[in-house]
């Protein structure tokens, strides 16, 4: 046995009634309730006391009760010194009942001093206490030296094990207090998750668009103030009217879909494509078995898909355009392609979408995957793969 073991105190889980249930402490309390009313009765009603000696032993029990309850006070607090000092106590009474004609209450006194002591004390100071109270009971129920010596080593035996099945029940409340405190950590981290979730959302659906806004508004109120003719601007300012327009509509639908995706409201990846791509008339093709993709994951596909149709309106107006989904054993793959489209500034290339494919990369690379994009042989190609 490594010497630690000899050393150590039990754990503080195995020496208090913590995850004991109820029924059982109340259980042991009427135990130990009647175990002490017949100790009185038996010994009131000996024939070695009578008058004040009755009053002696009441007396003396009750000491004993108190010393018993302190010596578990002063294990609970590791503290050995003081707790064989009332151990040594407990043994004293122990011998003032065998001397004063109660061998029954010095008896008890005995056999539990020392399963409490194996119990409750590191195993370099129980083994001898143990030892020393066994050994006085059986010096003094010596009448049959088989049965003595066979409860002796029953005692010692017993003790043994209620200290390890305390151990194992302190064990057991070790771990769950180590599993609660686990849980409260993935938890908290989890909220810590969602609310940069949360930020990216508000990020990219909302400053990235008012931002842009703000540049169109600003350019519309230059223009105002410095125009001696607003009719003649007047085709520049319905321009900027109408692009923050649409900027706050596409800010507006990207915010209900973040929303969406928040609450787990979000339709299926395959079906947003298919419904953006019959909107912008595109073509779509998914290859591999369509599963439900995580959150995070979803909405990155949704926003590299709607960030690369808009670049192809913005810079490549009337190029075909193709879409593909794929899915993999370990990630999905999105790929969006433009053939033939002149690259020159769109009707809407002076607006934003308010993502960008810098932030897309960013979210792609938060989730552990990647965004290239760049021109190819035809035209123009964004490819997303992310973890799903």
């Amino acid at each position: 046995m490594p010497m630690n073991s000899w050393t150590s105190w039990p754990l503080r889980e195995s020496l208090s009634r913590e995850g004991i249930s109820g029924a059982r402490v109340w259980a042991g309390r009427a135990v130990r309730v009647v175990v002490v009313a017949v100790l009185v009765w038996i010994t009131l009603k000996g024939p070695g006391f009578s008058g004040w000696g009755r009053v002696a032993a009441c007396a003396g029990m009750a000491v004993s009760i108190l010393v018993f309850r302190g010596f578990f006070r002063t294990t609970l607090a590791r503290r050995l010194w003081p707790s064989i000092g009332l151990f040594a106590v407990l043994e004293a009474a122990a011998f003032s009942f065998a001397f004063a004609g109660a061998p029954t209450p010095a008896i008890v006194l005995w056999c539990a001093c020392a399963v409490v002591a194996m119990e409750r004390l590191p195993l370099n100071a129980a083994v001898p206490c143990a030892a020393a109270a066994l050994g006085a009971f059986a010096v003094m129920d010596h009448d049959n030296w088989i049965a003595t010596t066979a409860t002796t080593v029953g005692l010692a035996l017993a003790g043994y094990v209620v200290r390890q099945d305390a151990e194992a029940r302190g064990n057991a409340q070790r771990l769950l207090a180590q599993e609660r405190a686990a849980r409260k950590a993935e938890a908290e981290s989890a909220a810590l998750t969602e609310r940069g979730r949360i930020a990216r959302e508000i990020h990219d659906v909302l400053a990235h668009s008012l931002s842009a806004q703000l540049v169109h508004l600003e350019a519309a109120r230059l223009l105002i103030q410095r125009s001696t003719d607003l009719e003649s601007d007047r085709d520049q300012l319905l321009d900027r009217v109408v692009a923050c327009r649409g900027m706050a509509r596409e800010g507006l639908d990207g915010t209900r879909e973040a929303l969406s995706a928040l609450r787990g409201e979000m339709i299926p990846v395959e079906d947003f494509l298919r419904r953006l791509a019959a909107a912008e008339g595109v073509q779509l093709e998914v290859e591999g078995e369509g599963r439900a993709l995580p959150a995070e994951a979803g909405l990155a596909v949704r926003r590299v898909a709607q960030e690369a149709l808009t670049n192809v309106r913005k810079h490549a107006p009337g190029a075909r355009v193709s879409v593909r989904l794929e899915y993999a054993r370990e990630d999905v793959g999105l790929e969006v392609r433009d053939f033939g489209g002149r690259r020159r500034p769109g009707e809407l290339a002076g607006s934003g979408s308010g993502y960008g494919l810098l932030g897309m990369r960013e979210r792609a690379e938060l989730l552990g995957g990647t965004l290239d994009s760049g021109p190819d042989e035809e035209g123009f190609v964004v490819r997303l793969r992310v973890p799903a």
